[in-house]
């Protein structure tokens, strides 16, 4: 199992070529890579760990696809829309103890020029299909025409790609439509290599695959697991292959240690939470709910030892969680209305009363990095955002962003009276205590929630509104139809997870592009278009270096924030995990992703 951070983009390398390009057998974004042409194996795994036993594991919901890469279906559990998942390898793979980094998968080594117009990668000439049938350039090449032809993810992602082509029995090269882009060498590096002759081949039944169609048919794949068995909808487990090509190369040594990987599929959290509790269905917990974590944690299992607790430090991305609103829906159009809406967020209460003080105030879409602005623009930073004078608000320019601090008795009354002057000004106005506009049409708000836990952090937020005059309701949905309804747009307000690298770069038109706004399926859930965001994430993509880069996202985050398309919640410094006492566990696990569950074993005493 993978956990993927957020993805990781700005590029650099080792040294710099200067005539013919050396072959690099790593990728870096901005930092120097750990290791070097010695590099046998990560530092903190056990490289004896046994292998044997399963891991347990649990989702939500339900699945109808072994195939990841098209917007119709369900993929499974360990199929991955934006990596390989378990069942297919990457070019390279990013590092677990680093942010940014790249070490050697499929391409045992990379070459790119001083100008940034293409890469080539060399191919591991060992790299093969489960079948035995090698990896090739010609899979490769298939594969980045499938991805961008059928994936809106993909598409996007590689939208400056012009072409990949054949360039060598065992080399590929990416052609760039423009130079300059420093990121592209690396998010290439970062594609999953599907099987062409297999794809093009025929089922049991004697009929054509598909690949742009939802399939239960187990797929070929090339990576560390397999597809044993499954139910659909129900559960589906992963066996460890035995002959796995790339079982000795140093990102997977001492990893990839259980034998099996079982997936049980829930209606809802708290199913899985008491699956959880009783053992054998499942066997960990990342636990995300601070109050759940201090107060439920008291269970025959925990008190005799059978289940462990354990916070993880992870210092390896920055993050944007919170309120999206769904600025296509015409309530939320204008600015000084989703500001009102961020007003009547009280933080503080919340982090007191249900949170035990544990968590921190989001403030920033990069929160967490030294990418986020702070104070008033200057240097290069100021310069940049003088190109889009015009076009963003005033306050960019004069005064610091900040939320609202409820820390005073008449917070509430303050920041309610000003949450109203800006509903005001933008056209609602009450009548009998509830805001209309000028049609008499009432301002109504639900916020659509996949979890009844967050239903009392929610809580409060909903009265507020209410307070001002607001229909404003929430609503608990199944799996199925949230994921549904956020992929088609329908709905006032979701939470929302967005993660950022220390490195950001071509992601970001998937998360704030005037272009993603209304592709279904899209990262893009608040439907942000905006002229000066488009042009501020192009200065972000095609940064010369590290401190056009810093200044560029602050320019972009400033931006961003000012125009209030999400009311920013809370985070934690570490990640919250319990387990049963069934893993050897190598010490300390990375902080760049938390925890890498790969590097973990059952012990032999167990099962």
């Amino acid at each position: 199992m993978k956990l993927g951070l957020a993805f990781c983009l700005f590029f650099a390398l080792n040294s710099i070529a200067i005539a013919d390009p050396e072959w690099r057998t790593s990728l870096s974004l901005g930092v120097e890579p750990k290791y070097g042409d010695n590099f046998t194996h990560y530092d903190y795994v056990n490289v004896n760990a046994p292998k044997g036993g399963t891991f347990n594991d649990s989702r939500t919901g339900t699945f109808n696809s072994f195939n990841p890469y098209i917007v119709t279906g369900t993929p499974a559990a360990g199929f991955s829309s934006r990596g390989g998942g378990e069942q297919y390898d990457t070019l390279m793979a990013p590092s677990t103890e680093e942010t940014s980094v790249n070490y050697p998968l499929i391409a045992e080594a990379a070459q790119y020029p001083d100008d940034f117009s293409w890469v080539k990668f060399r191919l591991n000439k060992k790299a093969r299909w489960h079948d035995g049938r090698p990896i090739t350039a010609g899979d490769v090449v298939w594969s980045f025409n499938v991805l961008k032809s059928n994936s809106p993810f993909f598409n996007n992602y590689y939208h400056s790609v012009k072409k990949a082509e054949k360039t060598g029995e065992h080399e590929v090269t990416f052609l760039f439509e423009e130079k300059g882009n420093r990121e592209l060498p690396y998010v290439m590096g970062q594609m999953p290599v599907l099987p062409q002759h297999w794809w093009e081949g025929t089922d049991a039944t004697g009929k054509k695959r598909d690949i742009t169609a939802p399939t239960l048919e187990i797929p070929l794949g090339s990576g560390p697991y397999e597809v044993e068995s499954f139910i659909a909808g129900k559960s589906i487990t992963w066996k460890r292959v035995e002959n796995y090509w790339a079982a000795d190369l140093p990102v997977n040594r001492g990893r990839f240690n259980f034998d099996k990987e079982h997936y049980s599929y829930f209606l809802d959290p708290n199913a899985a939470w008491e699956a959880f509790k009783k053992g054998n269905l499942v066997d960990w917990n990342l636990e995300n709910r601070i109050q759940r974590w201090n107060q439920s944690y008291d269970f025959p299992a925990v008190k005799n030892g059978q289940v462990i607790r354990r916070s993880f430090a992870f210092h390896g991305s920055g993050r944007m969680q919170g309120f999206f609103i769904n600025t296509r829906r015409p309530q939320f159009a204008d600015r000084r209305v989703r500001q009102a809406l961020n007003l009547a967020f009280d933080f503080e209460s919340l982090n007191k009363s249900l949170f035990f003080n544990d968590y921190h105030r989001i403030s920033s879409y990069f929160d967490g990095l030294d990418l986020a602005a702070k104070g008033l623009p200057q240097g290069k930073e100021l310069e940049i955002l003088e190109t889009v004078k015009d076009e963003v608000p005033a306050e960019v320019f004069t005064t610091p962003f900040s939320n609202p601090v409820y820390d005073k008795p008449d917070s509430s009354r303050r920041y309610l009276t000003e949450a109203m002057r800006l509903l005001n000004e933008a056209g609602w106005h009450l009548e009998q205590n509830r805001l209309v506009n000028k049609k008499g049409e009432v301002f109504t708000l639900e916020v659509m929630l996949s979890d009844m836990a967050f239903e009392r952090a929610t809580a409060p937020f909903i009265a507020n509104l209410q307070r001002l005059g607001i229909d404003a309701s929430m609503r608990v949905v199944d799996a199925s139809q949230y994921q549904n309804r956020e992929a088609n747009f329908d709905f006032d307000l979701v939470i929302k997870v967005i993660g950022q690298s220390d490195s950001p770069g071509n992601e970001q038109l998937e998360y704030w592009g005037s272009k993603a706004a209304d592709r279904p399926g899209s990262y893009n859930v608040a439907g942000i278009k905006n002229p000066a965001v488009d042009k501020l994430i192009e200065r972000v993509i095609y940064a010369k270096d590290r401190e056009e880069l810093v200044a560029a996202t602050r320019a972009l985050d400033r931006v961003l924030l000012w125009n209030y398309y999400v009311i920013p919640q809370w985070y934690a410094e570490h990640l919250n995990i319990a387990y049963w006492d069934k893993f050897g566990i190598p010490e300390p696990q990375p902080e760049a992703s938390g925890v890498d569950i790969p590097s973990w074993w059952v012990k032999n005493d167990k099962n």
